[in-house]
């Protein structure tokens, strides 16, 4: 999709229904945008999903400027659309900084994503920092790059967040990422855990905030391809997820085929825990558990 407007006044009023844009209750980037129902139910379901997960986990609570991490993806796009458009309404009082991290891939499209944040009128900023080097010298052959490329990635966005006066780093992990994580860290690493909604960095000083936490990564998909983003693929250096989260997402995918809305039934799930009825007694008193003495 090209753009070649640079804030979001001339999107609205260079608009072909200028007006229209007003009258849907949307962010003037829609105003070229579907207009069947299908899209507008989609596009009101994303954004109840987003204004959920931002009262649930207490998102706004002392926020005032956000870094939106936009890797180019169909996730970070879609968050940053969607997180402008309830700016605009007002509804999300944060400044909204969004930062692209260019790694040093081979064959980076350098010019899509800083054409793109200014067509859109949104404050950006773009990093260079070439972690690629790095991560091709400590992984071994054949290995994948992911998980040491997401660390020194998460570094640097949290260096920029600093320097930006950001109170909170924001990314676009979806409900699958989530089930994702959890299993692989049930059947790897031996424990409950997965990508929390909100986390506190170690240095106490940044949030880490994923308001796309109750979206499916379905609606993400045909979210994305409706408003044409200039996707960038993941797969530039080469490598892909490894072969343990592939495995993760397949399983999720067949159970989902055999057992429609068991995803959202998993995801509820994580969210109604009972220390009482697992197996750690750091999280419940067992030692204490002992029924009233019978007279």
């Amino acid at each position: 999709m090209e753009f070649s407007l640079s804030s979001e006044r001339e999107i609205m009023d260079a608009a072909p229904n200028a007006e229209d844009a007003v009258d849907t209750g949307a962010h003037p980037l829609f105003a070229w945008m579907p207009t069947s129902v299908s899209f507008n139910k989609l596009r009101k379901r994303l954004l109840r999903q987003v204004r959920q997960a931002f009262d649930d986990f207490g998102m706004l609570k002392g926020s005032r400027r956000w870094l939106v991490g936009v890797s180019g993806g169909k996730d970070s796009y879609s968050l940053l659309a969607l997180l402008m458009d309830l700016q605009w309404r007002g509804l999300l009082p944060v400044e909204l900084i969004a930062c692209n991290l260019d790694q040093g891939q081979p064959n980076f499209p350098k010019h899509i994503l800083p054409d793109y944040l200014a067509s859109i009128g949104v404050r950006h900023r773009i990093e260079y920092r070439d972690t690629y080097s790095i991560v091709k010298e400590k992984v071994p052959t054949g290995a994948t790059y992911c998980s040491l490329c997401s660390r020194l990635r998460r570094g640097n966005l949290y260096r920029v967040a600093r320097e930006e006066g950001c109170d909170a780093l924001v990314l676009g992990h979806h409900r699958e990422d989530i089930l994702e994580t959890f299993f692989m860290n049930l059947f790897h690493g031996g424990r409950l855990a997965s990508m929390p909604a909100k986390l506190l960095n170690d240095e106490g000083d940044l949030t880490v905030l994923r308001p796309l936490a109750y979206a499916a990564e379905d609606d993400l998909s045909k979210f994305a391809a409706a408003m044409e983003f200039p996707i960038i693929p993941c797969d530039l250096c080469g490598s892909q997820d490894g072969l343990e989260r592939n495995a993760m997402k397949a399983m999720l995918a067949d159970i989902e085929r055999r057992m429609p809305g068991r995803k959202d039934t998993m995801l509820r799930a994580l969210g109604h825990v009972n220390p009482s009825h697992l197996l750690d007694p750091k999280l419940f008193d067992f030692q204490s558990l002992s029924p009233e003495p019978k007279e």
